[in-house]
């Protein structure tokens, strides 16, 4: 019984974790903040971690009836997401914040902030950590979960899972130390463009999610002299009984 949950733990942190990828989470942290203090990633950091902790665990409960209450799809939410990521992605590309924002970051207004201007809210929490694909999975393996135990191990799975992360972005300083200002901007701008891949593919695969779902339309057919069914062709003059003018 002990074997059995334990395996069934490795499962679900391995399910979860693969999605989530922590370590590509650090990497777009480092970039959304190459020069923020200490203070100001740790709690940024720290928030995002805390947000997508709740995400999850209340998808893990009522994701069927929150998805159901308003009508939403999980492929809808995988193209609002993507849209999302997108805008962002190319905020970093283009470097839309300049040296003025990025030290307000740090100042006294970044407390004033609401959650809009708040990056640990949105692109961090939400989509990247907690995302249409790694809310899906949560809500699959809650599903699924033979007993009551074993939706605990989920949730086990997704403290660790996002404690790791949590670790992870706060150790992105480490790489910074490193890459200098111009690698700053180079890192900054290469994830950007990978966000923008993810985002279109968040895009892509949504789209194609709702296309198989919609009904197909059968064509009609008819079998052939050698008994093999082909598509339906149009009458010929012979069969119509009408004769070619010329």
């Amino acid at each position: 019984m002990i074997l059995s949950a334990f395996e069934y733990l490795l499962i679900t942190i391995a399910a979860i974790f693969v999605i989530v990828n922590p370590l590509t989470t650090a990497f777009v942290f480092m970039s959304l903040l190459p020069r923020a203090s200490d203070a100001r990633r740790k709690e940024t950091a720290k928030r995002a971690a805390l947000v997508s902790t709740g995400i999850f665990l209340t998808f893990a409960l009522l994701g069927g009836v929150i998805f159901q209450l308003f009508g939403i799809t999980i492929e809808a939410f995988r193209i609002a997401g993507g849209i999302i990521l997108f805008g962002i992605a190319m905020g970093m590309i283009r470097k839309g914040r300049d040296e003025g924002e990025e030290v307000a970051e740090d100042g006294p207004e970044a407390a004033k902030a609401g959650p809009a201007q708040d990056v640990s809210i949105i692109p961090l929490a939400i989509p990247f950590i907690s995302g249409p694909g790694s809310i899906a999975t949560v809500m699959i393996l809650t599903s699924e979960a033979p007993s009551i135990w074993h939706v605990g191990l989920v949730f086990l799975a997704i403290l660790i899972t996002t404690g790791t992360t949590y670790y992870a972005m706060i150790h992105s300083k480490v790489l910074v130390r490193f890459l200098g200002e111009t690698g700053k901007d180079i890192v900054t701008k290469l994830f950007g463009l990978i966000l923008s891949v993810i985002a279109v593919q968040f895009v892509i695969n949504g789209v194609n999610d709702v296309y198989r779902k919609l009904p197909q339309r059968d064509i009609p057919a008819i079998i052939t002299d050698e008994g093999r069914e082909s598509p339906e062709q149009p009458a010929t003059d012979a069969e119509t009984g009408y004769e070619q003018t010329p």
